[in-house]
């Protein structure tokens, strides 16, 4: 499989991006017959400066880069919650994580995992006649020995899959489980192995409608990044940073090679691809071996289990041919619960109506329309860092609550990106509804019945 994009061609990236130059884009006559294939992109601790076209001043992300270039930039891009295992939750099903009774990540044999009855987007799909795959971390259990949900009772037809990190790192890792089966010691790199597989499945299914869900490991601890790309960053100055710019490059490598595959099998025009992260950047020494956490937020406050915007916005980027432009830029919010109504959207298939969903289709934004919501953008997570717990987001404001919902923080995010300056008291009536809203949804989550 890796003759279908090579470390020559992305060196020659690399060149073309240093001289200003970008990769001719291919042609797109629309989706063609038949429902388009998904593939969904998740990176793991990944900030909302980290990438070139994001604004990060020394990573290469060369082959991101192009993707943006030749369809469309998402500057209010969110995850479900800043930290990993809820965040999965709202996007496999639609939901404010809470909802899912998935509050925080999950440790390893901690029992608790997504439950059964939670539907998910890949179930959704399957049953109107897309195959299904999962390959990467998983982290919606805190095992894979079949003895809780895996990625195959969620409906994902062929699944290879870490229950949470590679281990013992992103080298040579040795917890993969496919299909149920344990996959043994790997000789590799765990981006590599991933897209690899990802592939693999891609020829396999390539005859009918796909959905593809590709989470890699990178760029969360423990980080082990090949000397070939932590070289590339030989002129900075401290050692751990070059092996997180290099894993992000390393990154960056492996979406293009999976784009290229794309390309080569002729399925670029009829495929919706989406990249994102999960939450925002690490904190460099949080815990103990957290030493190449050098991840950036960019102009964001915060960082990973913050409820500013550091914590939970992320780089967001989708290529649909005939839907979106080369170089379009949208500023319109959208949310990781939004996936699940979105694919549904696309791929005709009714939304679950016995159950709340949160998210809302982003359809509309691909005819330079707004979300309609008729739920706001709503995050909860107990332990964020700080001091503000539960955020909410309508329009450009965005309401901070404390814990209990006693105490408030109000910014207007498009005069104040950074949530320098506090609102609250010179916007007593906007705060006061926002308070009203934010109070109802966060009643009417906590008494989910699927949550208990």
């Amino acid at each position: 499989m890796k003759e279908s994009f090579s470390r020559r061609e992305f060196m020659g990236i690399l060149a073309g991006a240093a001289a200003g130059f970008v990769m001719p884009r291919s042609a797109c006559g629309g989706n063609g017959p038949g429902k388009p294939n998904f593939i969904y992109i998740l990176c793991d601790d990944l900030g909302y400066g980290d990438l070139a076209s994001y604004g990060h001043p020394i990573i290469k992300t060369p082959c991101l880069d192009k993707l943006a270039s030749e369809g469309m930039k998402l500057t209010d891009c969110y995850a479900a919650a800043p930290v990993c295992s809820p965040a999965r939750a709202g996007v496999m099903t639609g939901r404010t994580p809470c909802r899912c009774g998935i509050r925080d990540w999950i440790p390893a044999n901690s029992h608790i995992y997504l439950k059964r009855q939670e539907i998910s987007v890949a179930r959704l799909l399957k049953s109107a006649g897309y195959t299904t795959c999962h390959s990467g971390k998983w982290h919606l259990s805190s095992t894979l020995d079949g003895s809780e949900p895996t990625p195959g009772d969620h409906g994902f037809d062929h699944w290879f899959s870490s229950q949470n990190n590679a281990s013992p790192n992103h080298h040579n890792p040795r917890n993969f489980i496919r299909n149920d089966e344990p996959v043994g010691p790997l000789e590799g790199w765990s981006s590599a192995l991933i897209v690899e597989e990802a592939i693999r499945f891609i020829k396999n299914a390539k005859d009918r409608p796909f959905a593809l869900f590709v989470w890699f490991h990178s760029p969360h601890e423990p980080i082990a990044t090949p000397n070939d790309y932590v070289n590339m960053y030989s002129q900075v100055d401290v050692p751990t940073k070059r092996v997180y710019y290099g894993n992000v490059t390393q990154m960056d490598y492996e979406v293009g090679r999976l784009v290229k595959a794309l390309e080569v099998m002729q399925l670029s025009d009829k495929t919706f691809v989406m990249f994102t992260s999960d939450n925002g950047p690490e904190t460099l020494l949080r815990y103990r071996g957290a030493k190449y956490s050098h991840g950036s937020p960019g102009p964001l406050r915060g960082m990973k289990l913050h409820m500013y915007e550091g914590g939970i916005r992320v780089p967001g980027i989708i290529r649909w041919p005939g839907h979106t432009k080369p170089g379009q830029v949208c500023r319109e919010p959208v949310n990781g619960t939004d996936v699940l109504p979105t694919f549904c959207d696309i791929a005709g298939v009714k939304v679950p109506r016995d159950r709340a969903i949160d998210g809302a289709s982003m359809m509309p934004i691909f005819r330079g329309k707004p979300v309609k919501r008729d739920i706001p953008l709503y995050w909860r997570y107990d332990r964020a860092l700080g001091r503000p717990k539960v955020a909410m987001r309508q329009g450009n404001w965005k309401l901070l609550g404390y814990q209990g919902l006693e105490k408030f923080e109000l910014y207007n995010l498009e005069s104040d990106l950074s949530e320098t300056t506090d609102l609250a008291a010179k916007e007593p009536d906007r705060l006061k509804a926002m308070i009203v809203a934010m109070t109802k949804l966060h009643k009417e989550v906590e008494g989910d019945p699927i949550s208990k």
